[in-house]
């Protein structure tokens, strides 16, 4: 193995423009960990964000990427659940750096999952950010149920578009806002309703919902609250929930609060059973190579993307 290698390095926070290839030194496993060699890795909001501001435990550049497909290629001590050879996928670390976009990271072996054999590593570097963030907050935090009604803001997005899939199989009547030129997108990933947010105010469109999974932020938590009914619960993805917001939720008889994805080798192997059964894909929305890490940041910011952009190294 080269002891050095290619990654995206950062001399500065700022824009995608900071975003530049470097040689740096190839890092070796620790006790418990693997050595990844990369073969993709998906790009998230969290990378744009860490790329400018340098995250919650930094206040300076990060190594960036968490979303990982590819192969180990050597162990650390006393691990035994992987050997050379291996195919993986995860989303190790977060929220502590990760150095998803190089040719090789390290990982703890229990962040990684085995990857599923029907999808090349493009489509699982795609995603275990986005789909742990949907399982987590659908099946771990609001442990949806047959026969409720989940509504899921920006249902065409990276995190939206799995979230849709994972309330279906759970069987959930599922809701999404997406604007009119994904709606046969978001039906097709089987949305039993869609609404336009850009025409219709979705609270005057929708009610009655047990579930709101919002990944907007902003104004869109306030205006859920309308459309919960007792005992309904609002997952917020975007910013933690304000106090007001927890209280005003709390006198209505409604719950609301904020949740963070964290790594976690069993929802990866749940959702690598859906993927196997049919149940879930990945919808890859542009493919670059790790060179282009500056042009993949600038298509995320300039939203309005379908699924997920990924990076291929190699």
């Amino acid at each position: 193995m080269p002891a050095v290698m290619r990654a995206i390095g950062q001399r500065t926070l700022g824009g995608p423009e900071v975003l530049e290839i470097v040689e740096v030194e190839r890092p070796e496993p620790g006790p418990s960990e693997v050595l990844v060699r990369v073969h993709a890795a998906g790009v998230n909001p969290t990378d744009r964000w860490h790329r400018s501001t340098g995250g919650l435990l930094s206040d300076g550049p990060v190594p960036l990427g968490w979303d990982v497909s590819g192969v180990v290629e050597a162990v650390g001590l006393g691990v035994t659940m992987y050997r050379p050879g291996d195919e993986v996928f995860g989303m190790p670390r977060l929220p502590q750096p990760a150095g998803a976009y190089a040719e090789f990271m390290t990982s703890p072996a229990r962040h990684l999952a085995r990857k599923p054999a029907g999808l090349s590593h493009v489509e699982a570097a795609a995603l275990p950010v986005a789909a742990l963030t949907a399982w987590q907050s659908l099946v771990d935090t609001a442990e949806v149920r047959p026969g409720q009604r989940v509504l899921i803001h920006a249902a065409a997005g990276g995190v939206g578009h799995l979230a849709v899939q994972i309330a279906k199989a759970r069987g959930a009547y599922v809701i999404g806002t997406a604007s009119a030129p994904a709606h046969d997108f978001v039906r097709g990933l089987g949305a039993d309703e869609v609404v336009d947010y850009r025409a219709t105010a979705f609270e005057k469109a929708v009610a009655e919902v047990d579930v709101v999974l919002d990944t907007v932020g902003g104004e869109y938590g306030p205006r859920s609250l309308d459309v919960l009914r007792p005992g309904g619960l609002l997952v917020s993805l975007a910013s933690p929930a304000e106090a007001y917001l927890t209280d005003v939720a709390e006198r209505r008889g409604l719950r609301a609060g904020f949740t963070i994805v964290e790594p976690d080798a069993g929802g990866l192997k749940e959702i690598g059973a859906l993927v196997d059964s049919g149940l879930l894909r990945v919808h890859v929305e542009a493919v670059l190579p790790l060179e282009e890490a500056a042009k993949a940041h600038a298509m995320g910011e300039e939203g309005g993307a379908r699924g997920k952009v990924v990076l291929t190294v190699g």
